[in-house]
């Protein structure tokens, strides 16, 4: 054999071991993947409903469950979609709140709900971060401590949710999310778009929905008093010291003191609370009610408490048997049967927002400027009598976006939307190329449990789910 031959022979070997080496790694990460997933996995009979475990990390385990849709049309021109719902917090419960309080196919009496999103798309419900609901960690210090953090573990949870699952890689995934999910849904839709175009990732990103959501904290605390005066909740004297305080947690996030705004904000609440004589940050029309007095629980616990005492007051399963912990651990347990015996509903909640402290404040509109730049729909939804992420904050930080459609989008009218017997207008719509903004009436922060039939129709829009009809 000649030299060049005897160069060939190893350069063939040499490229032909490469490719071995590849694609023994790729089936080393499908089946990690793999048994992420199928370690801890169940679902009904007749295959509507799956449930699971995946370790997203060393000892860091999120829950999932995913409806799949009775109402399913298909159609090859528009696929039918799957929603990922992320609830806020952080640290309440989307596979508690957001599905049997707010868009899944029963309510927390377990009886079925008309206007569950389920007509629209298949629900996917993450307990996100780790350590909400029956997410779980093996250690308190792996908490997440970041947004970027959240969405590195619920991207993990798609590779190992969607790479082995051709039925979920052909709908389109929409990522819609409510009150502090917004910047979970900010950061995922980043991070998994960047997972997607490296190949890691199969799924089709169809676009990402932030319903009132927390992504600038900033412009939310300067918006609340002059809302509240306007609407004679607060006086002048209110008003000065809250924009006192306003005007501090702008001068602590511009010097990157994160953890100190998050102490100012909490501040900033309780003066909001105390001069509008205790205004229902979720719907500035009521006052609140069944709060906590002592502040540290009100800026951890106010999101979960207002879901579980006021939404779920009248209900037989939930509040009256004990709230949703009672339901979670009780009904839905005995149901899902692959909870670890040492894990509880809740039981790790409390961890959560403490290790987020240092980026709760921190805005995430860089974020929603990238999704826009790179032709992700994005879609924007707020209720009209909410406070805490108040459609006055949220056309604030619009008006920050660095988008180069942002002045058209502007300049756009808006279109009236209707829903229902009466012919009343029930809000409006206004967009322009892959930005739309949803306007809802009568809503505060839990649009889909005051407005549901809009809501309905706007997820219809967003999803361009195909009709029956």
């Amino acid at each position: 054999m000649s030299g060049d031959q005897r160069a060939a022979y190893h350069s063939c070997r040499s490229d032909a071991a490469m490719a071995l080496i590849k694609l023994l790694t790729l089936f080393l990460v499908l089946f990690t993947a793999f048994l992420r997933i199928s370690a801890l996995t169940s679902g009904t009979a007749d295959g509507s409903e799956q449930w699971g475990y995946v370790q997203v990390r060393p000892k860091a385990h999120l829950f999932w469950w995913l409806y799949k849709s009775p109402f399913r049309v298909d159609d090859p021109a528009n696929p039918w979609p799957t929603i990922l719902w992320l609830q806020g917090g952080p640290g309440a419960s989307g596979v508690a709140f957001g599905n049997f309080v707010e868009i899944g196919p029963l309510d927390a009496n377990l009886e079925p709900r008309n206007s569950t999103w389920l007509r629209k798309a298949d629900l996917l419900f993450v307990d996100s971060p780790v350590g909400t609901g029956f997410s779980y960690v093996d250690d308190v210090n792996l908490a997440v401590k970041t947004d970027e953090d959240s969405a590195t573990d619920l991207t993990t949870l798609l590779k190992a949710l969607f790479n082995g699952d051709e039925a979920l890689q052909k709908n389109p995934l929409y990522i819609f999310a409510e009150s502090y999910g917004g910047k979970f849904a900010v950061t995922l839709g980043v991070a998994a778009l960047k997972a997607i175009e490296a190949g890691e990732l199969k799924a089709q990103l169809g676009g990402v929905a932030l319903g009132d959501s927390w992504i600038s904290p900033e412009d939310f605390a300067f918006a609340w008093a002059p809302l509240l005066k306007d609407l004679s909740r607060m006086d002048e004297t209110g008003l000065n010291i809250s924009n006192s305080w306003a005007s501090k947690i702008q001068q602590q996030l511009a010097a990157g003191e994160f953890a100190d705004a998050t102490q100012s904000w909490a501040t900033l609440e309780g003066v909001i609370s105390q001069y509008s004589n205790d205004v229902d940050f979720y719907n500035f029309m009521l006052d609140a009610a069944d709060e906590p007095t002592d502040q540290a629980e009100v800026a951890v616990n106010r999101y979960t408490l207002y879901l579980n005492k006021k939404l779920l007051g009248g209900a037989k399963s939930g509040a009256d048997a004990g709230g949703i912990e009672s339901l979670m651990n009780g009904p839905i347990r005995d149901k899902l049967m692959i909870i670890p015996p040492n894990v509880s509903w809740g039981g790790q909640g409390a961890i959560v927002f403490p290790a987020m402290e240092g980026d709760f404040m921190r805005p995430r509109i860089q974020g929603v400027d990238e999704l826009l730049a790179k032709g992700v729909n994005v879609t924007i939804y707020n209720g009209q009598v909410d406070l805490i992420c108040c459609t006055k904050g949220v056309e604030l930080w619009l008006k920050k976006l660095k988008w180069d459609s942002l002045k058209e989008f502007l300049s756009k009218d808006r279109k009236p939307l209707y829903c229902g017997d009466g012919g009343a207008t029930k809000g409006f719509v206004s967009s322009h190329k892959n930005l739309f903004f949803y306007w809802i009436l009568g809503a505060g922060h839990f649009v889909p449990v005051d407005q549901p039939c809009v809501s309905l129709e706007m997820v219809g829009n967003v999803t361009r789910s195909p009709s029956l009809s």
